[in-house]
């Protein structure tokens, strides 16, 4: 098993008074990157995006609030035609919600569209087995409606991710969030240098393939993103995905 351990510093004071009357606790300290320690005891250290980029990190969420809010704005006739056809078309909650790994670690429920049949999820452990992927994206599964199988060739059942977005546990791009189970499937330590950024709506693997890539490839496309980053790249990754979505292209 892996385990996260975070490095702080200390936050200047902010005005006299607090300089006479330190703060304590986490009220006080900003994380500087993180620690990851398997059953060894060897560690990995990892800067993350608000050590190693603290102004562009602040504009990244800046603009993923606005994207998130202008997109709910304008998709919201679609929404509600995804609301109804959801709840008229089979039995079970209009939304799903997923434990996934986040920011530096960070477990957090991640929300989509219900594309499967209600109850389906609790046979992830079994077809996991099957197929030997962590990942579950299994061509003709038998699990996805018929509407399901339309909301996931056009990502419409990631569009609730907007509001976690707004929550800020997501960014309109990063690596993919994995579910726990995934993380002691990691072939490589290094691939965990995907926890130094928020995980994202799209991200490169997606424009570059989405379910034509293989395991290996969708988390070598997180690493390079995480270690690459750079505002211009989330910005190319925007345009190739509105391509993407509007073809469907690599979709399950």
């Amino acid at each position: 098993m892996l385990s996260f351990s975070f490095d702080y510093e200390p936050l200047p004071p902010q005005s006299p008074r607090e300089a006479l009357t330190p703060r304590q606790g986490k009220q006080g300290r900003r994380a500087r990157g993180f620690t990851v320690v398997g059953d060894t005891g060897s560690g990995s250290y990892y800067y993350d995006l608000w050590t190693r980029h603290p102004f562009a990190a602040h504009i990244k969420r800046v603009l993923d609030v606005l994207m998130a809010i202008g997109a709910i704005t304008l998709l919201s006739p679609v929404l509600l035609i995804i609301i109804a056809l959801v709840k008229c078309t089979s039995r079970g909650p209009l939304t799903f919600h997923q434990r996934r790994i986040g920011f530096r670690g960070h477990y957090f429920e991640m929300y989509k569209f219900r594309t499967m049949y209600n109850g389906s999820h609790l046979k992830e452990k079994e077809l996991a087995a099957q197929t030997g992927t962590s990942f579950l994206k299994i061509k003709n599964d038998p699990r996805i409606t018929p509407l399901g199988r339309l909301l996931r060739k056009y990502s419409l059942d990631e569009l609730p991710q907007l509001f976690n977005v707004l929550e800020g546990t997501m960014s309109m791009v990063g690596p993919r969030p994995l579910l726990p189970s995934d993380l002691d499937e990691l072939p490589r330590r290094s691939y965990l240098r995907r926890f130094s950024m928020p995980p994202g709506i799209t991200g490169l693997w997606q424009v570059a393939g989405r379910s034509d890539c293989s395991e290996i490839d969708r988390l070598t496309f997180d690493r390079e993103y995480s270690d690459q980053w750079s505002p211009m790249l989330d910005f190319k990754i925007l345009l190739r995905t509105f391509k993407v979505v509007v073809t469907g292209r690599g979709a399950v």
